[in-house]
């Protein structure tokens, strides 16, 4: 797994408690013996690493259960989506932290959509 360096806080902290979920989960289900995540778990810990760094709302991203924008691919997102499911009510007790910070994340408004600008229509040719 390399090291994204991200531009805010907000995002470090975003990818740290993603990152403690797969991990959690991982470590129950399965129970790989090793320190840290097995292959499949690790792959999916550098997509999510990766779609983070890339958000297009930077620091001011939704989480993720509220973003209007699904930038992970079905299988990753329906994976995401049983980890953080399983994970979440576990993270209160490993890491209290991070769980309260992304509950109250949950609260936040959802930001516009920083998406491209609008063309302009071309005024059709009338001869």
């Amino acid at each position: 797994m390399t090291k994204t360096f991200f531009n805010s806080s907000r995002l470090e902290r975003e990818n740290r408690t993603v990152q403690k979920m797969i991990e959690l989960y991982c470590h129950h289900h399965h129970r790989n013996g090793l320190k840290g995540c097995c292959s499949k778990c690790r792959e999916l810990q550098d997509f999510a690493e990766r779609r983070l760094s890339r958000c297009i709302y930077g620091p001011e991203k939704p989480v993720c259960a509220k973003c209007p924008v699904h930038c992970y691919k079905p299988a990753q997102r329906e994976q995401i989506r049983i980890i953080m499911r399983w994970a979440g009510p576990r993270m209160l007790l490993h890491s209290p932290v991070l769980a309260i910070r992304h509950l109250l994340d949950e609260r936040r408004p959802v930001p516009p959509w920083p998406g491209k600008k609008s063309r302009k229509k071309k005024e059709e040719y009338t001869p």
